[in-house]
């Protein structure tokens, strides 16, 4: 649900910030003839070297942030996905493998687990397009587990052999989407152009390619229907496979099977803003400043991953991958009547599984290759059906 009221105010230097990563959105749909896909606005708009969200230096996550992941939220979410990444590696090599680490939290969490159930990897990589944010993860776990350090290697790209486990945990969902319109039997591209108050939607005629194919391929029945369509999602699933020799990719993000994704009541799309822990539905909004996102269409990353050879191990709800993966377990490891500790901890796992919070909304899909186990945070509450 939006929240309507008020966004804050930002300082007068985050402001000069905004103008400046509006200058060079401005700079790219002079270059192109007045018009870009929203999938290029929003490449810029998070990504833009120096000026763009995740790569400024601004602070994104927790409560000083814009909004909170499930590894700010509680070591409980890191500890226990760390169960289920311990299973895989044992069953294929001792490698994990962290794409778009964040504050570095997750990392932290899970090698922390793993030292304690003794099952250490020989190597953490982290694959980080932010140099701020690598250097916030450097300093985190040479600050909480600096004997662990040697273990962790940052990467500029994925490896061309990797075998072990992958986990993308929010990444899907920051990836650039395009924005299409349905319309009456006629399908358009929603671009971004500028006037003089700032930028603003406009349609455009979608060229031959995957996008006009994929839009085809949507039944959409609504007379006028607006979302989606994440193509780097498929060239990241395609690369991810291409580079998995044996093990699973193991993806955390809020989203839904297609049929939901596309349900006729959606009628406006899933594209969602945050700043401030405001959420709003404005990309336009101080570019540079907020997080834009979108949700993630699970059935189209499912496909993706068979077309290139993955199979699905397993899809369900972060609240049964969780309760699988043994999170209430770790949780019993406190004791109640230590409430200062207990209580806390008891509120966080409310949240990460309830419903009405993170348990229902967000998914967990797991790809795998040359992988023969079941894994056991799928082994309750399987919903491949809604795929």
């Amino acid at each position: 649900m939006l929240d309507t009221s008020p966004l804050p105010a930002p300082a007068p230097e985050a402001i000069l910030h905004s103008d400046r990563m509006a200058k060079r959105i401005r700079e790219e749909i002079t270059a192109n003839s007045g018009w870009i896909s929203f999938s290029r606005y929003m490449e810029l708009a998070l990504y833009a070297p120096g000026l763009g969200y995740y790569t400024a230096g601004t602070h994104k996550f927790g409560e000083a942030g814009d909004f909170v992941t499930a590894p700010e939220l509680s070591p409980l979410f890191g500890r226990t996905l760390a169960k289920q990444v311990a299973e895989i590696t044992s069953a294929s090599a001792p490698h994990i493998l962290e794409l778009g680490a964040g504050s570095g939290k997750l990392a932290h969490d899970m090698l922390k687990e793993l030292e304690n159930l003794g099952c250490l990897p020989e190597s953490y990589s982290i694959l980080e397009v932010s140099a701020d944010l690598r250097e916030r993860q450097k300093n985190l776990l040479l600050q909480k587990l600096p004997h662990l350090l040697n273990r962790v290697h940052w990467l500029d790209r994925l490896p061309e052999n990797f075998s072990g486990s992958i986990v993308a945990n929010e990444v899907l969902d920051a990836l650039p989407v395009h924005r299409v319109r349905w319309q009456q039997g006629r399908i358009s591209e929603l671009g971004v152009t500028q006037h003089e108050t700032g930028f603003a939607w406009q349609p455009s005629d979608i060229g031959q390619g995957d996008l006009l194919q994929t839009a085809r391929d949507i039944n959409i029945e609504a007379e006028d229907y607006v979302s989606e369509i994440c193509l780097a999602a498929r060239g990241l699933v395609n690369s991810l496979a291409h580079s998995l020799q044996q093990g699973a990719i193991v993806f955390i993000d809020y989203g839904f099977g297609a049929r939901e994704f596309y349900h006729p009541q959606r009628t406006a799309g899933t594209l969602m803003c945050h700043y401030r822990h405001r959420a709003h539905d404005n990309p336009f909004y101080l570019p540079g400043l907020q997080d834009i996102t979108a949700h993630v269409n699970f059935t189209d990353i499912a496909e993706c991953g068979i077309d290139a050879g993955l199979e699905v191990a397993g899809y369900t709800n972060q609240a049964f991958f969780l309760i699988n993966s043994g999170i209430t377990e770790l949780l019993s490891g406190t004791s109640p009547e230590d409430l200062k500790a207990y209580l806390p901890l008891s509120a966080q796992l409310q949240k990460l599984t309830s419903h009405a919070e993170m348990g229902e909304l967000f998914k967990v899909l797991a790809l795998s290759k040359k992988l023969d186990i079941q894994l056991s945070g799928f082994s309750c509450g399987d919903l491949t059906r809604l795929l």
